[in-house]
């Protein structure tokens, strides 16, 4: 009869390629592990709970972000509609001096983010119950902006860029490029002062085809017309109509 430390090999055993791939402290693995144990529960806020299968789509989708070198430097990261909590909080584990605000409207998805962040003793992740438009403390001090199944790459761009340094970087993860909506994307960024720096294919585990991280550069000033009222950037997109899919997969 198998038992359930049996059980828990495979998984801590892809928790330790993950720590070595992307050079991670030992001690992470206790995190990790206890992160896993959190989106097991059937009431945590995702499709995705089993372990064996959380381990690929919320821990390595998540620290695929870290190929980013600014991502790996941020200081402050601000992770978009954080869901169940990623890719925020598993970023808050690979970067221990980096201070991650995860953003969710829903109260009750920040309630479970803030208790697997305290079970799994990760110190630098707060989580805010708000929309990111109406994020006010949030304005102009982020070195990275995340975010991961939330919305149409424009979309994303007129949430963050309110919330971007000059200089700073949004990291967008989707999965198969969209030509319409990178050239609505493009469109609104010229708007927001972004610009589109780099489109990069990531494989952060086998069979997750088609994965790419947006990088787009805060590189001027944001008009003050920014940010629009709530729900006004998915109604009324910059650039044009976006038709693109929402990317929401795994949350």
């Amino acid at each position: 009869m198998t038992g359930g430390r049996d059980r828990d090999e495979p998984v801590a055993a892809a928790i330790a390629r993950l720590i070595d791939r992307h050079g991670l402290r030992a001690d992470a693995a206790r995190a990790f592990a206890s992160l896993l144990r959190a989106l097991a529960d059937e009431h945590a806020p995702t499709t995705v709970h089993a372990a064996a299968e959380a381990v690929d789509v919320h821990l390595a989708d998540s620290l695929a972000g870290l190929e980013v070198a600014e991502l790996r430097d941020a200081r402050t990261i601000a992770d978009l509609g954080a869901g169940a909590g990623f890719p925020g909080l598993a970023l808050a584990v690979a970067l221990p001096r980096t201070q991650v605000t995860l953003v969710e409207s829903i109260a009750r998805k920040c309630a479970f983010i803030s208790a697997a962040a305290e079970a799994a003793g990760i110190a630098n992740a707060v989580a805010v119950a708000s929309r990111a438009e109406e994020w006010r403390d949030g304005i102009g001090v982020n070195d990275v902006v995340t975010a991961r199944a939330l919305a149409p790459l424009g979309v994303l761009a007129e949430y963050a860029a309110p919330l971007l340094r000059e200089g700073g970087l949004l990291v967008a993860w989707k999965g198969r490029r969209d030509a319409d909506e990178e050239r609505v994307a493009a469109a609104a960024a010229r708007e927001l002062g972004l610009a589109v720096e780099a489109v990069r294919p990531v494989a952060p585990y086998r069979g997750a085809d088609h994965r790419h991280l947006h990088l787009l550069r805060k590189v001027a000033p944001t008009p003050e017309r920014f940010p629009r009222r709530a729900g006004m950037a998915r109604k009324r997109p910059l650039g044009a109509r976006v038709g693109a899919p929402s990317d929401r997969p795994h949350r």
